[in-house]
This record gives C-alpha cells, sequence and structure tokens, in this order.
C-alpha cells in the first residue's frame, strides 16, 4: 500500500527554530492576556499583509462570531452556501437568518447579480467569501451594501497574502476575516484574526475578544474568550518568515496540475483572473459528465491509493439538515452551488508534496 498523500498538509518550520520563542515565553510567564509575541505578531501582520489594524483571534470560526457582534448585526445575512460550514454556524450562534444566493456561473464566489433580490426589510449584512483565494465581485458588492446601507463582512478565510490589482483583498468591506486553522497556507496551529478598518472598530473587537473588559474592573459587552495565546503568535511570526517560499512552492504545483490536466476530456480547470495575486490553498477541478468516470468514482479510485482528495465543498451548507428548512435553501434558488458542489473534487496542495507523488495523481485522473 502506498504512503497517504492528504490534500493539504501544514507547513512545519525546523523545530530548532521555535524552541528559542517557547524558552522566552517560559522566562516571560506571559501565555496569553496580549502578551510580547502577540503584540508583535499583529505588528508583523499589519506590515506583511498591507492592512492597518488586526485582532487576532483563537480560531476564525470566533473571530466570525465576534466581528458580527461588533457591527451589531441583526436580522438576515445574505451569503454564500459554498463555503465550510464555520460561515453560516457564526450566523446561527449569533441568532442570524442566512439567506443564501447563488454563485456566479464561471465561479466559486457569490454572484453579485443575486444579491438585490435577495434583501428585505429585514437584511442588515452581506458575508461572501473570497472562495480559493480566488476574489468576489468586490465593487459590485460594494456599490450594493452602499446603495442599501448593509455591511459587508468578508470571511477570507483563503485569502491570507492574497493581492488584486496590486493591493490586500483584506482592505475591502468593513471587515475580513482570516483563518489560521493547521489546513491553510499560513498556520498557527489553530487562530484567526479580524482585519478591521477603524481604530474604534478595533477597540470594540478587542473587548469583545476579551470578555467585554475594558479594564480591569470595567465591562463594556457581553464578549467571549477568543484571545489568541503566546505560543501561537510565536508560531505565527516563525511562520512569516517562510510564507512568501509557502506560496511559490504550491503555484509551482499547481502551474504543474494545470500543464497536466489541461486537455483532459471531463476535466475542468477554473481559471485564475490575472489580476490577482493567489495564494493557491486548494486545487479544485470539476468532473463532468463526459469524463470516463463519476466525481465519486473518481475520489473513490483515488483514495484506494491513499491520495486524499476532498470533496470540498460538499454537501452545500444549504442542504445540511439544520440549513435546507431555509427558503432561500431550495436546489432550484442555488444551480450552480449545487452543480459544482456535485462535480468538485480538490487534488493534493502542499510545499512538501513530492514531485513523484503529483505525477502519480496525474496519471490516475488522466486514466493511465
Amino acid at each position: 500500500m502506498s504512503k497517504n498523500i492528504p490534500v493539504t498538509q501544514p507547513f512545519l518550520p525546523p523545530l530548532s527554530e521555535f524552541i528559542p520563542a517557547l524558552e522566552q515565553i517560559w522566562e516571560n510567564k506571559w501565555l496569553t492576556n496580549n502578551g510580547p509575541f502577540h503584540q508583535d505578531f499583529e505588528r508583523a501582520l499589519c506590515e506583511y499583509l498591507g492592512v492597518d489594524y488586526i485582532s487576532l483571534f483563537a480560531n476564525g470560526t470566533l473571530a466570525l462570531v465576534t466581528a458580527l457582534q461588533a457591527l451589531r448585526v441583526t436580522g438576515e445575512v445574505i451569503t454564500t452556501p459554498y463555503s465550510f460550514v464555520a460561515t453560516s454556524h457564526a450566523l446561527i450562534w449569533n441568532d442570524l437568518t442566512p439567506v443564501f444566493v447563488d454563485i456566479k456561473p464561471g465561479s466559486f464566489n457569490m454572484d453579485p447579480a443575486k444579491i438585490e433580490a435577495a434583501i428585505t426589510s429585514r437584511t442588515t449584512a452581506i458575508m461572501p467569501v473570497h472562495c480559493y483565494s480566488e476574489p468576489c465581485a468586490i465593487q459590485e458588492i460594494q456599490r450594493i451594501a452602499d446603495n442599501y446601507g448593509l455591511h459587508v463582512i468578508y470571511d477570507a478565510a483563503h485569502a491570507f497574502g492574497v493581492k488584486y490589482q496590486g493591493q490586500s483583498i483584506l482592505q475591502h468591506g468593513d471587515m475580513s476575516v482570516l483563518s489560521f486553522h493547521a489546513t491553510k497556507v499560513f498556520n498557527t496551529f489553530e487562530g484567526g484574526a479580524i482585519v478591521s478598518r477603524s481604530k474604534k472598530t478595533k477597540q470594540r473587537v478587542d473587548y469583545l475578544k476579551n470578555f467585554g473588559f475594558a479594564d480591569e474592573v470595567t465591562i463594556v459587552a457581553p464578549g467571549i474568550n477568543g484571545k489568541m495565546s503566546e505560543i501561537n503568535a510565536a508560531f505565527g511570526l516563525l511562520q512569516l518568515k517562510y510564507v512568501d517560499n509557502i506560496i511559490a512552492m504550491r503555484a509551482t504545483i499547481d502551474s504543474r496540475y494545470r500543464q497536466e490536466l489541461s486537455g483532459v476530456v471531463g476535466i475542468s480547470i477554473p481559471k485564475l483572473s490575472l489580476d490577482t495575486q493567489h495564494n493557491y490553498p486548494y486545487f479544485p477541478i470539476l468532473v463532468d459528465s463526459d469524463y470516463f468516470m463519476s466525481r465519486d468514482q473518481l475520489y473513490d479510485a483515488l483514495r484506494e491509493q491513499g491520495i486524499m482528495a476532498r470533496r470540498y465543498f460538499y454537501p452545500l451548507i444549504s442542504n445540511m439538515p439544520m440549513y435546507r428548512g431555509f427558503p432561500s435553501s431550495v436546489r432550484e434558488n442555488l444551480p450552480q452551488a449545487n452543480y459544482v458542489a456535485d462535480r468538485v473534487l480538490c487534488l493534493p496542495i502542499y510545499p512538501d508534496l513530492e514531485l513523484a507523488d503529483q505525477e502519480r495523481i496525474i496519471s490516475i485522473i488522466r486514466g493511465k
């Protein structure tokens, strides 16, 4: 049996480079609560990402929940069914109603042409997702939001370091939420962050992630414990030294897949927009009806060879038991998202993926 090849795998720098940070944390005896590594990491991220205000979190889901709280979002939020469940779960945890709109043909992102028809008197926000690091239609979404007085919160879990037309994609909307989970291009074991547009908003976010404490005796909001630890922050600082090389290695793997799989009958490879600097978090393909086997048969064939390809995102959020009862979840309302979810397969991509293993994956898909 061949070794297992995961769909993604965290990059881990040499342990010897992390030990000095651990020793410093032990010497400081400051393990959490906005310690020196936490402060240094926030500053370093602002510089690297090209943003002014960032707040670190224990994970991206807590960051999503808190972003909605910080903007005092109520009622209905227009979002996409084509995402990881945390996107919609964060709405439910805030007692909000997700309203699903379809994704754009030829894209994995929300179709801005579907948004206005979904707006009601209860709509207060739009929560799009920059899926697979491809930017949403940010100008069109912002125009709609401005016309109707809506907040825009971007789920940017896939968008670390992504630039659109030379500028950070995180500068758009009222907030952008990042994930630093171990499966992401940039990770802190577990972690996340909120990018805010003002000092005042960042301050409210920082209160909310620390139980609402403004000082030792003043609690200004019903906050939660969303703080990132010193160990996670120290690991993030170390990861920043390598992230450009990590993205470059992912780009090479992405390019090889595109070159070798182009022309395979029944396999569609989504195009990358030319005005975007991507980070290549996943390599999705669509297995169409004229391929010599179904998507699920290909999935099983790869798994039989130890290749852990993933149907990501499948099933659609709107088809899950806790969401399928919403009026916006009906299949007829989301034809493109259902079409893609039924055909998508993400292939392994990570810096340590060996050339021979990638060639084996390509060979199986080409039927050789």
